[in-house]
């Protein structure tokens, strides 16, 4: 039952577990650590998150990804905006918790650089200087990949970068399902003075097709404590 609760909200708490299954806060530990040591499950600080093994070979559409984890999207989106400052040059990675931070950012004389439609789109019409990478639009996660992209990319020196990912884990680091995207990625995080990876927590022990970026590259910023991380990884807990 509890690896069931797993697979559907990638992690749980102690907590959440009494709750759901009516046992006690000592049974909720057992069987987790029972589940640590058959690798069903990682225990965490307060309860547990999927193993490494869960791989993801499909990618959601943005709209399906929009709703998921939307609080915890926000919460790291408006950390997230508040990094950025005045004169700074900005890439902006397609995605949906990405997108949530042009609600929140304030400062106006700052250049973006995206290679997704729709932030280019809403970063305009807030007034923003904003230059949209040109490529093959993908039409899935909305997102302009392909080797224009990747030469643009090249010509350009960020201050500072804010990327999306689809899985993290200690083997593969960050991840993502598409190939021809994770280059566009990959460049672009290589160009950056300072790189962020917003991921909540349900990206974590998860694995995509293609990795294209280590934790030496970028700093974590993320929900939920995850100390099993903390050797490898800069994380940063946005409250």
């Amino acid at each position: 039952m509890i690896l069931k609760i797993l697979e559907e909200k990638r992690s749980i708490t102690v907590n959440e577990l009494t709750e759901l299954l009516d046992i006690s806060e000592s049974t909720a530990r057992r069987d987790i650590t029972a589940l640590d040591s058959a690798g069903k499950l990682v225990k965490v600080f307060g309860g547990a998150v999927l193993a490494d093994n869960v791989f993801l070979a499909s990618e959601p559409t943005v709209a399906q990804k929009a709703e998921i984890n939307k609080e915890e999207k926000i919460r790291i989106a408006r950390y997230a905006a508040s990094l950025i400052l005045p004169q700074d040059f900005i890439y902006l990675d397609a995605g949906t918790t990405t997108g949530y931070m042009i609600d929140y950012i304030k400062e106006t004389n700052v250049t973006f650089v995206t290679n997704a439609v729709a932030h280019a789109q809403k970063l305009a019409s807030g007034g923003m200087k904003v230059i949209l990478i040109g490529g093959t639009l993908k039409s899935s996660t909305e997102a302009v990949v392909g080797a224009s992209a990747v030469l643009m990319l090249k010509d350009y020196h960020f201050t500072k970068g804010f990327f999306g990912t689809n899985g993290v884990s200690k083997t593969a680091e960050f991840t993502t399902p598409d190939a021809g995207e994770a280059l566009v990625k990959k460049t672009a995080v290589g160009q950056c003075k300072k790189a962020y990876m917003l991921c909540d927590h349900s990206k974590f022990h998860t694995v995509s097709s293609v990795t294209f970026a280590s934790f030496k590259d970028v700093s974590v910023l993320t929900d939920q404590a995850a100390d099993e991380f903390s050797d490898a990884a800069d994380i940063v807990l946005c409250k």
